[in-house]
């Protein structure tokens, strides 16, 4: 009787454990597939429907994935510990910046917001591994990359070989003709989505929940992918898994074999499509990246971190605030800017340091980098059922003492490759990069406590705070869907919308996007009429063309010329066509020269240069 019992109790057990696997899966694509698949966006952001969709999704997958997790299960080890507080001074700084500084409370909020989401999945990531289900959990994530690797990988071939294709709605047109930009509409966002779909492939075919000659198909078709891409940082990325195939015996001869054919298999694909493609046709957007000839050339970046070498300088101590180095870098004078409107250093660092100050930034990356170390560790241990003599021993055939492959090295690839693509650009700043990388960081830092794993069965264990915390991050992401629609319609307005006043004040009441209204208000009108006060909250957000000749003409009537002049100056190292129409009059209109000395005076105040330098702090 106590046989049969138990038994029927084990059936039941494997049961939910198989629902819940399920369960994850289902709720991981969600979480990291679909936000990769959103095409269609309103304006005034062209990607918060994709950060909506992975904050509430994220917040559904942490909700079931907490009900299996025990009280007993916090997060304890040194790498969480220090990632956590890591986290939690970005948390503290969000308010701080409008309470002290001059960023707006919906901008401060917004950040806020977002941060607590990338807590609540470290935490419940570390709980997870901590508690035994931290494979689980990761095999339901990688499960999700594939299908985004795959929907991604066909939407970059519909774009490069059928670029009429794409209405915008289903599939996004691509950016830049010739190359595969993805729903995301940023090439290097593709490829690093695909790079971490290559990792879940070789991953989920080392466990056998994939063939192992499926994967290396998937694999090579998202190298292809990341080719199409033309993304430099994304062939560095293969280039990346190519040494990781070389180094790390625990995975299958497959998977090694794979990951290092890499590059070569990068190489074949793009002879293969030149050779596919029309006589004249250019190698699909790529060789204008590897020449060097591309809309965002290496010149580019590497002025924009002098630039923000030169922010660091002027307020080493305390940074010119979170969330303002865009308003900082545009209303500072530097002898060589890019000409694009830039409000990240693209390099985390430098980000860190601008915006926050040298002592404090140095803080948060050495608990970051200590956070990463560990999690090196426990990726270099995980092995740790053989000899430490075995650990980079190829696994033997037959051998079933564990299977090939490593859940946290793995893991901690995925980490690796967005830690690499945030030395140049900023992906961690969209919740869709954040939140998967936060939760897989989680897995890596913390070590599997069998004390805790023994009582993840029942379920008056359930650590009720994860269920809470990821019940408010959907009901957050809803409700933030609902407050972005109220400063929609001021740019994109239905038939039966009223006045653009009325919108406008709707907007300014929006929790999270009232600096959309403000700009809205500070550019219907260039600013003439426009009340001194919106130019407190519209240039913090992002400071374009159209913002700054506004806020120029706005204090020029408002009697401050002369820094009308400043920002007009500022104004002026952007060139493009609107730029040009507001500099128009002080060229003669047959010539082209500039206006003799005698008529400077009659010339608008834009004409004319400011009478002394003002710092950015001035403006505030």
């Amino acid at each position: 009787m106590v046989s049969s019992k138990s038994t029927l109790s084990a059936g039941l057990q494997d049961h939910r454990s198989l629902a819940l696997s399920v369960w994850l899966a289902l709720l991981a694509c969600a979480a990291v597939a679909l936000p990769t698949l959103i095409a269609f966006n309103v304006p005034p952001s062209a990607t918060f429907f994709n950060q909506a969709a992975a904050y509430v999704g994220w917040g559904g997958f942490l909700l079931v994935l907490g009900t299996s997790i025990p009280r007993r299960a916090w997060p304890r080890a040194p790498g969480s510990i220090a990632l956590l507080g890591a986290m939690a001074l970005l948390l503290l700084l969000a308010p701080t910046a409008s309470l002290w500084r001059s960023v707006p409370w919906s901008i401060s909020l917004s950040i806020a917001g977002t941060i607590a989401g990338a807590i609540v999945a470290i935490t419940v990531g570390a709980a997870a591994e901590r508690s035994g289900v931290g494979e689980r959990a990761f095999t339901a994530v990688c499960i999700a990359l594939v299908v985004a690797g795959v929907a991604c990988s066909a939407i970059g071939v519909i774009q490069v070989f059928l670029p009429n294709l794409p209405d915008g709605n289903w599939i996004a047109p691509s950016v830049t003709p010739g190359r595969a930009t993805g729903n995301l509409r940023q090439p290097n966002h593709l490829s690093s989505i695909l790079l971490w779909s290559i990792v879940a492939a070789i991953w989920l075919g080392d466990r056998r929940i994939l063939g192992r000659a499926v994967a290396a198909v998937l694999a090579a078709v998202f190298v292809w992918g990341v080719m199409l891409a033309g993304s430099r940082t994304g062939a560095i990325g293969v280039l990346t898994l190519a040494v990781w195939g070389v180094l790390d015996r625990r995975l299958s001869r497959t998977g090694r074999f794979v990951l290092i054919a890499g590059p070569l298999v990068y190489a074949l694909v793009w002879w293969a499509t030149n050779q596919a493609l029309h006589p004249g046709q250019a190698a699909v957007g790529a060789a204008a990246r590897f020449t060097g000839s591309g809309p965002f050339e290496t010149y580019t970046r590497f002025s924009i971190w002098s630039n923000a070498l030169a922010l660091v300088a002027m307020r080493p101590w305390i940074g010119v605030g979170l969330g303002e180095f865009n308003f900082a870098w545009t209303l500072t004078p530097f002898a060589i800017r890019p000409n694009e409107f830039f409000d990240h250093a693209h390099n985390l660092v430098l980000q860190f340091a601008a915006e926050l100050g040298v002592p404090l930034a140095l803080v948060i990356l050495a608990l970051l980098a200590f956070a990463t170390y560990r999690g090196l560790r426990n990726a270099l241990d995980d092995g740790r059922a053989l000899p430490a003599s075995r650990l980079f021993a190829s696994t033997a055939p037959g051998d079933h003492s564990k299977p090939s492959g490593s859940m946290q090295r793995a893991a901690f690839m995925i980490v690796l490759l967005v830690g690499m693509h945030s030395m140049l650009e900023y992906p961690l700043w969209y919740a869709y990069f954040l939140l998967p990388t936060a939760f897989v960081l989680g897995l890596c830092v913390e070590r599997s406590d069998p004390e805790a794993a023994e009582e993840a069965d029942g379920e008056a264990n359930v650590t009720r705070p994860f269920v809470l915390a990821a019940m408010l991050m959907m009901l957050g992401g809803t409700l933030a869907v609902y407050d972005y629609m109220r400063v929609v319609v001021i740019f994109a307005p239905p038939a039966d919308a009223g006045p653009l006043e009325q919108r406008i004040a709707d907007g300014r009441r929006s929790v999270f996007f009232s600096h959309h209204a403000a700009y809205a208000e500070a550019t219907s009108d260039e600013g003439a009429g426009t009340s001194m006060s919106v130019f407190a909250e519209a240039p913090h957000y992002l400071l374009d063309s159209r913002l700054l000749i506004a806020w120029a003409i706005a204090l020029d009537a408002h009697g401050e010329t002369d820094k009308g002049r400043y920002i007009a100056a500022r104004l002026k190292e952007f060139r493009n066509q609107t730029v040009d129409r507001f500099f128009a009059p002080c060229l003669r209109a047959t010539t082209g020269l500039p206006v003799d000395a005698a008529n400077e005076k009659a010339l608008p105040f834009q004409c004319q240069p400011p009478s002394r330098a003002y710092r950015y702090d001035e403006f505030l």
